[in-house]
């Protein structure tokens, strides 16, 4: 039987539908094509264990997975819940009339629970441009993704939550986020303020001079002096960011893996503080 679920990869900081093609026939074998890396490899180890800690079983029998587009690389375990709901529907031991509705993506434990993956937020949205209903993922990622209006995003525990879903009808609770309410709130919420500075009146005032004018500024002088301080408190005074920016700021931070669990849309500018022996190529 041949079933196909919905999952998507990131490159750069746009994602691209993959479509997870899985056929279960006579024989034995598990064949996975379509230039998968190593950790998508081991996914059969991680599917077979999830899948008997909930009772069910990975079908002893042959097995080809098809990750298209083939001529693109997939790389990390986000494909976990993709390929193990597409072989219990391929294996006909649950029905998911609907799955090809929603887009799925989630890292598999040994016990079926989840773990958090990357690349959310750019996943959702070409989830919403290309017209799927609901896009299904790790819980920790759920605010993430509850950004992009006009999709159902399900933020899921467990592997049996899903399998429920889709075989007996369980709903699931949406996460719904109000994105401008959302927005605000963060703009409110700094870690270093630029009102913590004691003294230094006059770098200070050329601070606030660079960041009301929108002027580069170099700070020289002697370890302990309080460059990076100044540095590091330079965003609370600096304009808030529009909404785009606050948009495409989190995309950045989801590809990277730099967002924190159940963190939603990031409106702070960031600072970045490289190594002073960091060379140019790397900077750019």
């Amino acid at each position: 039987m041949l079933i196909k679920v919905f999952g998507s990869a990131v490159f750069g900081v746009s994602a691209t539908t993959i479509t997870v093609e899985v056929n279960i026939d006579k024989g034995v074998g598990y064949h996975l094509v379509g230039l998968p890396d190593n950790a998508i490899r081991e996914s059969s180890y991680r599917i077979a264990a999830a899948l008997k800690n909930v009772g069910y079983k990975f079908p002893g029998k042959k097995i080809t997975v098809n990750m298209a587009p083939a001529d693109l690389r997939k790389e990390g375990a986000a494909y976990d819940l993709s390929l193990a709901i597409g072989i219990l529907t391929a294996s006909d031991q649950i029905k998911a009339p609907n799955i090809n509705e929603y887009i799925i993506m989630g890292e598999l434990s040994l016990d079926g629970s989840l773990q958090p993956i990357r690349g959310v937020l750019p996943i959702a949205i070409k989830a919403r441009e290309e017209g799927f209903k609901g896009f299904i993922l790790p819980k920790q990622n759920a605010k993430e993704a509850g950004i992009v209006d006009n999709l159902d995003v399900y933020g899921v525990e467990h592997i049996s939550e899903v399998i429920d879903f889709f075989d007996k009808n369980t709903p699931l609770e949406a996460t719904v986020i109000d994105t401008r309410k959302e927005f605000e709130i963060a703009n409110d919420n700094t870690d270093f303020d630029f009102a913590d500075v004691k003294g230094q009146e006059s770098i200070k005032r050329c601070m606030e001079i660079a960041a009301a004018g929108g002027h580069n500024i170099i700070l020289v002088g002697p370890p302990g002096s309080g460059k990076t301080m100044l540095a590091k408190r330079l965003p609370s005074i600096l304009p808030p960011m529009t909404l785009h920016e606050a948009l495409e700021t989190t995309k950045i931070h989801s590809v990277s893996g730099r967002l924190k669990d159940e963190t939603g849309l990031l409106s702070l500018r960031p600072f970045r503080s490289p190594h002073h022996t960091i060379s140019d190529v790397i900077i750019l």
